[in-house]
């Protein structure tokens, strides 16, 4: 089997990890940036653990992709939930910003990249 699958995967978790960990401490660079309190805590909190969980589910497939093979497709959907959600919010003007463009445009890369990952790994039995 080819190292593609675990590489994508390796590279997909360091940088959710990188980019989600840090998010649990900025609640009040938010709040300061717009002005507002957060309405709900617990979905900004809830958000980034579930997505901080899935970065550790790709450390699992990373490890083995053929065992973890039919978990592959899932992770493609956390990837596109964010990716679309942010494209779609800024062509609605619901969200702003560069950061929100590119954050949406690379969780759409990794989606392809783990569907790639998923074409390029065989089934268990071969």
């Amino acid at each position: 089997m080819s190292p593609l699958p675990s590489r994508i995967f390796w590279i997909a978790a360091v940088y959710g990890i990188v980019a989600i960990l840090p998010q649990f401490f900025l609640e009040g660079k938010l709040v300061a940036d717009s002005g507002r309190a957060l309405s709900h805590p617990e979905y900004y909190y809830g958000f980034f653990g579930v997505a901080l969980a899935w970065q550790l589910v790709f450390v699992l497939i990373a490890r083995d992709p053929i065992r973890y093979r039919p978990i592959m497709p899932f992770g493609a959907m956390e990837k596109i939930a964010f990716g679309a959600a942010c494209l779609i919010l800024v062509a609605l003007g619901r969200a702003q910003g560069w950061q929100v463009v590119a954050a949406g445009i690379i969780d759409l890369a990794f989606a392809a990249l783990i569907l790639l990952a998923w074409t390029k790994t065989p089934t268990r039995g071969g």
